[in-house]
């Protein structure tokens, strides 16, 4: 019962075709509804019949204490002490938004420093290409021999993503006064195949968790690492309370804000535009199928989380390279664009939500092709009401899908800047930002989906076996 994988991130976004293939006769429309009613009698006394997947969670929750683990071994060769003063200067920039990423890893430069960015980052750029490569793009209609030679290529991107990441974070540690204790080629190399070494791990290790685990194992390690210091989070909002620096009814409105941002979240990442699609009447052989109706499946926000992933790295990466150089140098007016940029700041806030707009739309563009959804439709004989297959179903399908990307950038925007008003206004330290906030929703309800799904399967298989037996005795 796995779900096809995005953005491993709620990281891509679901195959489409899979949803507008015809339903035949009254067989899976039967099947749909024991379905429906399987789902309506999941309880507790079903999950402690569910044996694999018990088995699979306890997998999952040892995957993921391991990852923890390496999250706390120190890379070979550095000063924790010294790179954690280095570290402090930083912690508001691009390497701010990656410790939160890698569950605090490069913070304390463990061995998983890099997390699993580099892989995020590959799948991305190979996506990407694939919309302007002609021949990833025929890799992509290949179906499940494409995806492997696609993932191939992603695991290749991975390494040569990671190595340049590693040496200039190796180089970075060489210059900062006393933290390599040693520096050199010597340094450089272990550093580079201590982390590319790392990520490949968790690449493996994500894999593992979505072959034998609940699913979606990226996505999983990347919500084991932003919720792992939430707890600290907490404490610390609650001691500030306790020493008067904020006060409780403060603290309690910024609690019903988050419950209630929560809950919108979940409600959007929930939603759907439903195109209906009609199939007419088709004879197989001697059979002769009743036309019937299916639906198109339009997510509101189709993008997922992005747009501010990337609108958060690109406004973040000034201050970054700020911090690295001399900025007594900087000209006034550099000084004042900075000084601008900052957290809380009204530049900010107007660039951070342009940015996520433009890639809503850009990235919806990528992934969802609608010229490819109609040809589709077209070739199993299915058609919207009122609107001639081919390019007229194509320029509908982008006339909606528009509409519907600028209710989710719009989602976007707020979710993403409610956190930063909230900081800027009453200074309460509000450590899930909209992006992080979105990956905790979005894979919460994929998780709970894939445990549904488990249950579901060991349901009917249940079922399958009565049914077996029932025949066995009949027969006798």
């Amino acid at each position: 019962m796995q779900r096809p994988t995005l953005n491993e991130t709620n990281l891509d976004p679901p195959e489409m075709m899979g949803f507008i293939m015809p339903r035949l006769g009254r067989a899976e429309n039967s099947m749909a509804s024991a379905a429906e009613q399987l789902a309506s009698n999941l309880n507790f006394s079903a999950f402690s019949k569910a044996e694999d997947l018990k088995k699979r969670i306890w997998f999952t929750l040892g995957a993921l204490l391991v990852y923890r683990l390496g999250t706390y071994i120190p890379l070979p060769g550095i000063n924790p002490d010294a790179f954690a003063r280095a570290f402090q200067g930083q912690a508001g920039g691009i390497l701010g938004l990656f410790n939160m990423f890698a569950g605090g890893a490069v913070g304390r430069m463990a061995i998983f420093a890099l997390g699993i960015m580099p892989y995020i980052s590959a799948s991305i750029i190979i996506q990407l290409m694939t919309s302007v490569v002609p021949s990833l793009e025929q890799l992509k209609k290949e179906g499940e021999q494409g995806r492997k030679v696609i993932n191939q290529y992603t695991r290749y991107g991975t390494v040569l993503l990671g190595t340049l990441q590693a040496y200039g974070i190796s180089v970075g540690l060489e210059s900062s006064a006393g933290v390599a204790t040693d520096p050199g080629w010597f340094f450089r190399i272990s550093t580079v195949v201590t982390l590319v070494g790392g990520t490949m791990f968790l690449m493996w290790l994500g894999e593992q968790i979505t072959a034998r685990g609940i699913g979606n194992g990226i996505s999983l390690i990347i919500f084991a690492g932003i919720v792992a210091a939430l707890p600290n989070a907490v404490a610390g909002t609650l001691e500030l309370g306790r020493t008067g620096a904020l006060s409780p009814a403060l603290i309690v409105a910024v609690l019903l804000v988050a419950v209630g941002v929560i809950a919108f979240i979940v409600f959007v990442e929930r939603a759907q535009r439903r195109l209906l699609i009609q199939y007419p009447k088709r004879q197989v052989g001697a059979r002769m199928f009743q036309g019937d109706t299916s639906h198109l499946p339009l997510k509101l926000n189709t993008a997922g989380v992005i747009p501010p992933i990337f609108a958060s790295s690109l406004l973040l990466l000034p201050a970054t390279v700020a911090g690295f150089a001399n900025t007594g140098n900087l000209p006034s007016w550099a000084t004042a664009v900075l000084a601008s940029l900052g957290h809380g700041q009204p530049l900010y806030m107007l660039m951070y939500a342009s940015m996520i707009g433009f890639f809503a739309f850009f990235y919806t563009a990528i992934v969802f092709n609608p010229k490819d959804t109609a040809d589709n439709l077209k070739r199993h004989g299915g058609f919207v009401p009122g609107i001639r297959p081919g390019e007229r179903t194509a320029e509908y399908i982008d006339y909606v899908l528009t509409r519907i990307t600028v209710v989710g950038a719009l989602y976007l925007i707020f979710v993403c800047l409610l956190p930063e008003i909230l900081i800027a206004q009453t200074g309460v330290p509000f450590y899930l930002g909209g992006t992080s906030l979105l990956i905790v929703v979005s894979v919460t309800l994929d998780t709970v989906t894939q445990v549904q799904g488990h249950l579901i399967a060991q349901q009917y298989e249940g079922l399958i076996k009565k049914s077996k037996l029932r025949g066995g005795k009949k027969g006798r």
